[in-house]
């Protein structure tokens, strides 16, 4: 029984030790890249905790004469004190889940190994041969997943986190000033509720940008209205869309494609080619999508941008090859000087009409 279960190809025997072969090689891989970044993390460590230690001693000796510190020179300091905190909590937390991970990686290494050294008596270990797009791929979506976790990073920090520093200084001062000044304390509770307000504000549009909850309850066509609207709003910029063809529900991953796509290359246009005009056409019918994104912004040489890395470059070959893999197609067309057209077209079902 066990003589048949190794001989011929594709045996039960052969087919597991492929796979292990297999997953031993990707768990090689993720323990090279989780060294790098347990490297760099525990850099960073290092130099906020001297940072937080510089900001908290400085800190101290404000306190020590409150009364007399301009008020500005105490809420910059709380907001260095809490920013540093934050960071330094963040990257810690960081670095121990890499250093977890990397233990898990390393024991499931070993597992691996031992069964594969088991298995030599059995065969050839396969060769297993990796296609240099599949890698490239894969690199691209890391890529663009930590370029999309920067910036939810650096709008978390700029925004709600720098805000909330604030409110904690606010109310200090309210406090202090709540049984000799009234007036005084009533003045700071006002602008403690205008920037309550205004912070409420700005965290519903981050979470309408990382997640609008009207795509699941309204669908695509209404929510890049609205987001066309909001992104105008925010940046200033003249953005005009236009829907023609049977307005309906579609597919929801059909629909987050679109709804992201767009998000992409609007914002494409806005931060690599300071456009000040972006068309936006959505054109559905019976049986496929069409989306046309034209700005008026520096535009770009295509080949080059697509064969160098760069964040456009990145996000615009990972927006191709999600499109691709709904048997869509993108093309962009731009030049120095002459704006950009991106055109992508989706195939779909006929869905349900929108009332």
């Amino acid at each position: 029984m066990a003589k048949q279960m190794t001989d011929g190809e594709g045996s039960p025997l052969q087919n597991f030790v492929e796979d292990t072969y297999k997953d031993y090689e990707q768990t090689h891989s993720e323990l090279k890249e989780i060294d790098v970044l347990i490297k760099q993390s525990a850099a960073e460590v290092e130099r906020l905790a001297q940072r937080n230690t510089q900001v908290g001693n400085y800190l101290r000796q404000l306190q020590q004469n409150f009364d007399t510190v301009p008020r500005e020179d105490i809420k910059e300091a709380y907001e260095a004190l809490i920013n540093a905190q934050q960071r330094l909590f963040t990257m810690r937390g960081q670095l121990e889940k890499l250093q977890s991970d990397q233990k898990n990686l390393e024991r499931l290494a070993e597992f691996q190994r031992r069964l594969l050294d088991n298995s030599e008596g059995l065969g050839a270990l396969p060769t297993v041969r990796h296609s240099s797009r599949d890698a490239s791929n894969v690199i691209r979506v890391i890529q663009t997943e930590e370029a999309a976790r920067q910036s939810l990073v650096r709008k978390m920090h700029d925004g709600p986190a720098s805000s909330l520093s604030n409110f904690i200084l606010q109310a200090e001062i309210c406090q202090r000033f709540f049984d000799n000044n009234p007036d005084r304390a009533r003045a700071e509770l006002n602008a403690l509720k205008s920037a309550a307000a205004s912070t409420f504000g700005a965290v519903k549009n981050f979470i309408f940008d990382l997640r609008p909850m009207m795509l699941d309850d309204l669908g695509v066509v209404p929510t890049l209205r609205r987001y066309a609207e909001s992104f105008q709003e925010k940046n200033n910029i003249s953005v005009s869309i236009t829907v023609t063809g049977i307005e309906r529900r579609l597919e929801e991953h059909i629909e987050v494609t679109i709804f992201r796509s767009v998000q992409e290359l609007l914002n494409n246009a806005q931060i690599h080619g300071q456009a000040t005009q972006i068309q936006v056409l959505l054109d559905l019918d019976q049986d496929r999508v069409l989306v046309v994104v034209e700005d008026n912004g520096s535009g770009f040489n295509v080949d080059d941008a697509m064969n160098n890395a760069s964040a456009r470059s990145i996000g615009l070959s990972t927006l191709r090859e999600r499109i691709a893999m709904l048997g869509g197609e993108l093309e962009i067309q731009s030049s120095l000087g002459q704006g950009t057209r991106a055109e992508f077209t989706i195939p779909v079902e006929s869905g349900m009409m929108i009332n």
